[in-house]
C-alpha cells in the first residue's frame, strides 16, 4: 500500500500498490499472505483480520511496512488493528495512532477470540510498533478460559500516551472461586517500553492508568520492558488503582529484567512498581528495579479467600525509595486475605523519609508459611518493618535479614508493640532464628552510594552494591536449610558459585564498578 497507490490496482508490488486501508480491508487474507505500508506514509482508517482469515503459525499473515521507516495507521473510532478468532499473525514495523473517539473506547491492536469450540488459537506476534492515543495500546483477550490464544509475542515495543493500560492479556473475571482454567498460554512480552499512560480521572470504578498487566495468563513472561510515568490522571475516587508491571488470575508466570519507576495513582490505593495480585500462583519476581513510585516498589496482594495466591517469590530486586505518595504502605508491601507460601528474598530495600515515615516492608496479610530471608532493608529513620499483628513464625518468618536504621530507632512495629532492636525482638517473638542458633544482625550495609542512597535512573542501582565486608558471605545458605533453589547469579549478573550474599547483589572486590544498573 502507498498513498500514492490506486485501489483498482492489484496490490502485488509498490508499482502496483492500493491505496486505501478500506481496499486492504475487503480483501480476505489467506495463510501467507503479506500487506506491507509504504513506510513514512499515513493510512487513515482500521484493518481488521477475521475468523476465516489467517489461521496457520507456520504460514502467518503479515501486516507491515515497506521502503524503510515505520508506516502510520490513523484510527477514528475504532481500533487501529483488530484480530477475531484467528491468529497465524504477525504485526510489525507500524506506528498505530488513534484519532477521535479511540482514547475512550478502543485498542490500538485489539486481538479476540469469543469462539464456541474451545480451543486456544496458536501464534500472534506483535514487533516494533509505537501505539499510541487508544483506551488501551495492544490488548490480549478472550471471552473464555478455554478460547483464547497460545504462542503470544510482543516485543520492542512503545506504548504512550493510551488512557487506560499500555499493554492488556485478560480473560473472563474468576470473582470469588480459584481460576479454573486460563484464557492464554507461553505469553512472552519482552524489550516494551510503557509509559505515560494516564488514567482516567472519570472512572472510580475500575483501575486505570497502568503500564503492562497480565491476566489470565498460564506460563508468561514480562522481561527486559520498562512501566514508567503511567497513572497520573487516574480517579482520585477510585477503589483500585494503577500498577507499572503486574498480574492476576495468572499462573506461571516470570517477569524479570524489568524496570518500573515513576508511577502514579490517583486514589489512596496501588500505585506500585510491581505487583502479583489475586488469583496468582507459582510465579517468580526477579532481578528487577523499582524508584520513586507513589506506591509500593513491590506488592503481594489478594482480595479473595480461595487459598490461590500460592507459591509466588520475589527474589534479588531492588527498591530505592518507592511509596513517594502513600509511604505508610511501605516498599514492600504484603497485604490482603488468604497468602500461602510467599517467599521474599535477597531484596535490596531502601526507604528515605522525603514525604512522611514509612517502612521497608509493610505485612498486613492473612496467610501461612510466609517466608523473609537474606534481604536487606534501610530507612533513614522510620521503622524497617511494620505488621499490622503480632505474626506466628508459622504465618510469617524472618531469617538472615539485615536491618539497618541510619537514625539508630526502633525497628519493628509487630502487632502494635515498637522492638528497639533485633535481640528484643527475636527474644519476645522468636523472630531470626534458624535451627536453634540466631541469625539476622544489624549493620550498616556499606553502600557504594553511602548510607542510604537514593536511585533516579536505572544506573543509579549500582549505588546499592556493598563495597566492605559487612554483608560478604552472611546469607543463608536456603539450598542447603531450606532446599531452596535461589538461582545463579545476583541482581547485576553477578555469579553466585557458592557466596549466598545479603540483599540483591554480591560484595564488591577488586574495585570492579557495576555501573549499568540493570540485572543481565
Amino acid at each position: 500500500m502507498s498513498p500514492d497507490g490506486d485501489d483498482d490496482n492489484d496490490g502485488r508490488s509498490p508499482g502496483q500498490a492500493w491505496r486505501s486501508l478500506a481496499r486492504a480491508d475487503a480483501k480476505a487474507f489467506e495463510p501467507g499472505d503479506r500487506l506491507l505500508l509504504r513506510g513514512g506514509g499515513r493510512f487513515p482508517g482500521s484493518l481488521k483480520l477475521g475468523e476465516d482469515e489467517a489461521g496457520r503459525a507456520d504460514k502467518p499473515v503479515v501486516v507491515g511496512s515497506y521502503g524503510g521507516g515505520r508506516a502510520t495507521i490513523v484510527a477514528d473510532n475504532t481500533p487501529g488493528i483488530s484480530v477475531h478468532n484467528t491468529a497465524g499473525v504477525e504485526i510489525r514495523e507500524l506506528a498505530i495512532v488513534g484519532g477521535n473517539g479511540t482514547y475512550a473506547a478502543h485498542g490500538g491492536v485489539h486481538v479476540y477470540s469469543d469462539r464456541p469450540d474451545g480451543k486456544r488459537l496458536r501464534h500472534v506476534s506483535v514487533a516494533d510498533v509505537e501505539v499510541s492515543g487508544f483506551q488501551i495500546g495492544i490488548q490480549i483477550g478472550s471471552a473464555s478460559r478455554t478460547t483464547g490464544f497460545h504462542e503470544v509475542r510482543i516485543r520492542d515495543s512503545v506504548l504512550r500516551n493510551n488512557k487506560d493500560i499500555g499493554l492488556l492479556a485478560y480473560g473472563p473475571p474468576t470473582h470469588e472461586e480459584a481460576p479454573t482454567g486460563y484464557a492464554h498460554e507461553d505469553v512472552v512480552v519482552s524489550g516494551v517500553q510503557a509509559h505515560h499512560n494516564a488514567g482516567d480521572p472519570d472512572a472510580d470504578d475500575r483501575h486505570t492508568g497502568n503500564g503492562i498487566v497480565f491476566g489470565s495468563v498460564r506460563g508468561g513472561r514480562i522481561q527486559d520492558s520498562s512501566a514508567h510515568d503511567n497513572g497520573a490522571r487516574a480517579s482520585t475516587e477510585a477503589g483500585e488503582g494503577p500498577i507499572g508491571i503486574w498480574s492476576y488470575d495468572s499462573t506461571g508466570l516470570l517477569m524479570e529484567h524489568n524496570r518500573s519507576y515513576r508511577n502514579h495513582t490517583g486514589s489512596r490505593v496501588d500505585g506500585a512498581g510491581f505487583g502479583l495480585d489475586s488469583n496468582v500462583s507459582d510465579s517468580t519476581v526477579q532481578y528487577n528495579l523499582a524508584f520513586g513510585n507513589d506506591g509500593p516498589g513491590f506488592h503481594a496482594y489478594t482480595s479473595k479467600k480461595n487459598d490461590a495466591h500460592n507459591g509466588n517469590v520475589f527474589r534479588f530486586n531492588i527498591s530505592s525509595n518507592d511509596a513517594r505518595k502513600w509511604p505508610e504502605k511501605g516498599a514492600i508491601h504484603v497485604h490482603g486475605n488468604a497468602m500461602h507460601g510467599l517467599q521474599m528474598y535477597n531484596n535490596t530495600v531502601v526507604v528515605t523519609d522525603t514525604v512522611r515515615p514509612g517502612p521497608a516492608v509493610r505485612l498486613t496479610a492473612e496467610g501461612q508459611n510466609m517466608t523473609f530471608r537474606n534481604n536487606t532493608l534501610v530507612t533513614d529513620g522510620p521503622l524497617l518493618i511494620v505488621a499490622d499483628k503480632a505474626f506466628r513464625t508459622g504465618q510469617a518468618l524472618w531469617q538472615g535479614n539485615v536491618y539497618y536504621s541510619t537514625a539508630g530507632r526502633g525497628i519493628v512495629q509487630w502487632g502494635g508493640k515498637t522492638y528497639s532492636g533485633l535481640a528484643e525482638w527475636r527474644s519476645a517473638t522468636g523472630q531470626e532464628m534458624t535451627d536453634g542458633r540466631r541469625t539476622g544482625f544489624e549493620a550498616d550495609p556499606c553502600f557504594r552510594g553511602g548510607k542510604a542512597p537514593v536511585v533516579n535512573k536505572a544506573s543509579d542501582a549500582a549505588l546499592l552494591v556493598p563495597v566492605c565486608d559487612a554483608l560478604a558471605d552472611k546469607g543463608l545458605d536456603l539450598h542447603s536449610l531450606f532446599g531452596i533453589d535461589a538461582g545463579r547469579q545476583d541482581y547485576f549478573g553477578e555469579a553466585l558459585g557458592r557466596t549466598v550474599p545479603v540483599g540483591a547483589a554480591l560484595t564488591e572486590t577488586g574495585g570492579a564498578s557495576r555501573a549499568d544498573g540493570r540485572a543481565s
